[in-house]
């Protein structure tokens, strides 16, 4: 059993990531934290295989905690899951260590597939007291994740109109309802919707019902 510990301090997006590793075999969740200081604690309560750690925590950034979890818990591993596409905190991750670097949003595909590779890596050492060249090379060789395969979409879901709503979505900083939407893409609300609900389906986007003044309440859409 791989014990997951979740540090990020948007409950939604924790709670994304919880759902996708509870569709892993063999995880378990140990816990998660909102910040770098319940980060620490957790750690020293629970015991923690991986750390799937964000970089922007409101107390402390992700990248100047590394040294603190390398001192104090030098048998956790990380993984870094961001928003963050500065150059300069990649590197840091790299060398302090990390397993690997995830950008958000992260889809379930590319999440799970990450997941089961560390697995497969970490059962590869377990057990074994001395190496030879063939486990070296095993453990670094380059995978072909099921996210890297090109994957057929759904029947009605083109992948250039797709994305497109993706990079309205990004234009946006609050929720869009699907005829908006829909306007900027030149399609109809129900074509808007069909794209929208896909990406809510495979963990990218999430809906909210936000009340109007009047009449009914509408789904506002954004990026997970």
């Amino acid at each position: 059993m791989i014990h997951v510990a979740i540090a990020e301090d948007d409950f939604r997006v924790a709670a994304i990531h919880e759902e996708f590793l509870l569709k892993v075999e063999g995880v378990r969740v140990a816990g998660k934290a909102r910040n770098a200081e319940e980060t620490l604690e957790l750690l020293e309560q629970q015991s923690v295989d991986l750390l799937l750690l964000d970089i922007y925590l409101p107390d402390e950034l992700g990248t100047d905690l590394l040294p603190k979890i390398r001192t104090r818990h030098p048998d956790v591993d990380l993984i870094m899951i961001t928003a963050g596409t500065d150059k300069a905190l990649l590197q840091e991750s790299i060398r302090s260590g990390v397993f690997h670097y995830l950008i958000k949003p992260v889809t379930v595909d590319r999440f799970i597939e990450t997941i089961k590779n560390y697995i497969r890596k970490k059962q590869l050492l377990e057990g074994r007291e001395k190496l030879d060249q063939s486990v070296v090379d095993d453990y670094f060789a380059k995978t072909q994740p099921e996210f890297a395969e090109k994957q057929a979409l759904p029947k009605g879901i083109d992948p250039l109109t797709l994305k497109k709503v993706k990079n309205i979505l990004r234009s946006t900083e609050g929720g869009m309802a699907a005829e908006e939407i829909g306007e900027q893409m030149g399609a109809s609300r129900t074509t808007a919707r069909r794209y929208l609900e896909y990406l809510v389906s495979i963990g990218e986007g999430n809906a909210e019902l936000e009340y109007g003044i009047v009449g009914r309440p509408e789904r506002k859409y954004r990026l997970s």
